[in-house]
């Protein structure tokens, strides 16, 4: 398991954090296009890549596509819905997986003939969090538990929906929907799933890496991951 995203060889960048994808394949590229600038800016995406849209697999190879061609400088986070196919695949069949979205997701797979253990093999390399003096972000937050990077913890990073804990740092999270990108103060934190793959938009939010925010942009889902 791996916890922390620790930054090597890349000096200060400003950041554009994406919430949940949830296989809205061409929503993203959308978001990317119009909106990332991969010359100044660090992309950190909160984890959900998979499920519930219609291009999963493509959305998957598209991640890790810019993977290989901006190294460090992009980070996918480890979401719920990456474990949840993990654990199917390695501890057996996940029932409320299987019942939920996985179906779904498996029968793309299928349909494209990708490879899914050389992407849970990746997906088992996801960082839980990306953080630096002033920022921390994950899928679902830091909450009051004890064991937080837990992956199995109903209240750590991958799960939570209690209050998050106050940290001394801005915390960025996804996992719950939310019609708008929503700024909680009591724990400093913004919540930036605004539910693409439920006829939502798909929120980035530019931030300098102090946590200073300099624009938020939302889009609507395409038709085509959709419908």
């Amino acid at each position: 398991m791996r916890v922390f995203f620790h930054v090597e060889g890349i000096g200060p960048m400003d950041l554009f954090v994406v919430g949940d994808l949830h296989g809205c394949y061409y929503t993203f590229r959308r978001l990317l296009d119009l909106y990332w600038d991969p010359s100044k800016e660090r992309l950190v995406q909160v984890g959900d890549l998979i499920d519930r849209g219609n291009y999963s697999p493509e959305t998957v190879a598209f991640a890790r596509e810019l993977k290989a061609t901006y190294s460090d400088q992009v980070i996918f986070l480890k979401g719920n819905h990456e474990f949840e196919i993990i654990e199917h695949v390695e501890a057996g069949p996940n029932a409320h997986w299987l019942r939920q979205c996985g179906q779904k997701t498996l029968k793309q797979y299928h349909a494209l003939k990708r490879d899914l253990i050389e992407d849970i093999e990746w997906f088992k390399t996801l960082p839980l969090c990306w953080e630096n003096d002033y920022l921390l972000i994950s899928h679902a937050g830091i909450s009051h538990d004890k064991t937080p990077f837990d992956e199995e913890n109903p209240f750590g990073v991958l799960w939570n929906r209690s209050p998050l804990k106050t940290i001394n740092k801005l915390q960025v999270i996804g996992h719950t929907p939310c019609d708008f990108p929503t700024y909680t103060q009591e724990s400093h934190s913004w919540n930036i799933d605004t539910g693409a793959a439920y006829h939502g938009t798909l929120t980035g939010m530019k931030m300098d890496e102090t946590g200073i925010i300099t624009q938020i942009y939302q889009v609507k889902p395409s038709d085509k991951d959709i419908l």
